[in-house]
């Protein structure tokens, strides 16, 4: 007589790949923490590479959780509480333990000013997803916060790197203050900014793009500072382009609305 199968099962299969994203969540959220820990101490150059690895986690929970269709609306809300963690609470903590507590009053008011935007862009973020996918995914509304958080720790990036003090003398009490203002600002702003979670790679060109990644990760690990550096005057220089591109995408839409609402139309003369 056959035996019935044992169909007993400790978690389902759809929650079992929920684990790995929201694993990967909380690993980022335990070295947000510890880049604290590292501010603390006093080690600051930790701490900027705890937020670095941070993001690094928070770029692969999502993407690992829609590749194996892993998402949850748990993991959803996980990220975005990691996420106030790790790029809006660490850094302010690690740049308030740096230059702000010299400030006072001041120093304190703008960590807070920063903490909060995050939270609202993330608040946001959250509503807005909800919408159906179209052309807009490739845009953010604002700059997103692991952007937010490597942003406001550029004066501290800076610093290390040695490149600004090559040509002029730094008033780090004045950038610091001024830079977290900045970047809450277009935190919570509707700026259109890059996603870059639609990018087509040719097929041709993939080796080319892994030898690039190669020499780019090479060179942060042997040039962190500068490197970083770098990069975020990129980005920095992409959020124009950004704003352009994302105008000309709305007046090519509308012209073709446009267009096809007058060829609805009926002649009846």
């Amino acid at each position: 007589m056959e035996r019935p199968k044992n169909n007993f099962k400790i978690v389902s299969e759809k929650k079992a790949r929920m684990i790995l994203p929201n694993a990967i969540t909380l690993i980022g959220i335990c070295i947000g923490l510890t880049s604290i820990k590292f501010a603390l101490d006093g080690k600051f150059a930790l701490a900027i590479i705890g937020i670095l690895f941070a993001g690094l986690m928070d770029g692969l929970d999502g993407r690992i959780a829609r590749l194996i269709k892993g998402t949850s609306k748990m993991g959803k809300e996980l990220d975005s509480l990691g996420d106030v963690i790790s790029f809006g609470v660490a850094p302010a903590f690690i740049m308030y333990f740096w230059n702000l507590q010299y400030q006072e009053k001041l120093g304190w008011f703008v960590c807070l000013i920063y903490v909060v935007c995050i939270a609202l862009r993330l608040a946001r973020f959250n509503i807005n997803s909800e919408e159906e996918p179209s052309w807009k995914d490739n845009f953010f509304e604002g700059i997103p916060s692991p952007a937010g958080g490597i942003l406001v720790l550029m004066p501290l990036v800076l610093s290390f790197s040695g490149i600004g003090e090559l040509f002029f003398t730094i008033n780090y009490d004045l950038l610091v203050p001024i830079n977290f203002v900045v970047v809450s600002i277009f935190l919570i702003s509707t700026f259109p900014t890059y996603s870059f979670k639609r990018i087509v790679i040719p097929r041709p060109m993939t080796k080319f793009l892994l030898f690039g990644m190669v020499i780019f990760f090479g060179a942060l690990l042997v040039y962190t500072f500068k490197i970083l550096l770098i990069s975020t005057f990129i980005y920095i220089l992409l959020i124009p382009i950004s704003y352009f591109h994302y105008k000309k995408i709305i007046k090519d839409k509308n012209i073709i609305l446009n267009k096809n609402e007058s060829d609805d139309l009926e002649d009846i003369l």
